[in-house]
């Protein structure tokens, strides 16, 4: 059964506002879900580097790296207190990531936007993204948030997740 409907200026142009109210609502959903482009600093003799990379890239995160013989002076002058400092360092929307932070930390980070340094997981737990091993539990981890001769518990998780 075929249904004629007449076509007149008004049917079309509602017709095309329904349209581009949809595109333009589209549009803002993709816009909200875009992530800022993160640089990563690391050696390139570490392998958990290259998967917490992986790890942050799969989350959605567009990634520059940079390789560096000697990332100690970075972390020094981008404020990392020696306690906090890790294996590979990340800079994004203004902040510092150190070491092997889970990609919904980052995201809160960005959108609570606290001030602060950044946020790191000293060391290498053992579950934290990049440093899955099979056959072993993860373990409980803290992330901190930092700032200038401050520090506190930004958030705990066990593995990838939050506790």
């Amino acid at each position: 059964m075929q249904i004629d409907i007449p076509l007149s200026r008004r049917g079309l142009m509602i017709g095309a506002a329904q349209a581009l109210t949809a595109l333009a609502l589209a549009g803002t959903v993709v816009a909200t879900e875009t992530l800022p482009k993160m640089t990563v600093t690391r050696d390139p003799n570490c392998g958990c580097c290259g998967n917490w990379i992986e790890y942050i890239k799969a989350a959605g995160f567009p990634v520059e790296v940079l390789e560096l013989d000697d990332v100690m002076p970075l972390k020094a002058k981008l404020g990392v207190p020696d306690a906090l400092m890790s294996c590979h360092t990340a800079e994004i929307g203004g902040y510092v990531i150190e070491g092997h932070v889970p990609a919904d930390a980052v995201k809160r980070l960005l959108v609570e936007r606290p001030k602060a340094i950044g946020i790191a997981i000293p060391g290498m737990p053992v579950g934290s993204p990049g440093m899955e091993v099979p056959g072993q539990t993860p373990q409980s981890y803290e992330i901190a948030i930092f700032s200038a001769g401050k520090q506190h518990v930004f958030a705990r998780y066990r593995g990838l997740q939050q506790v």
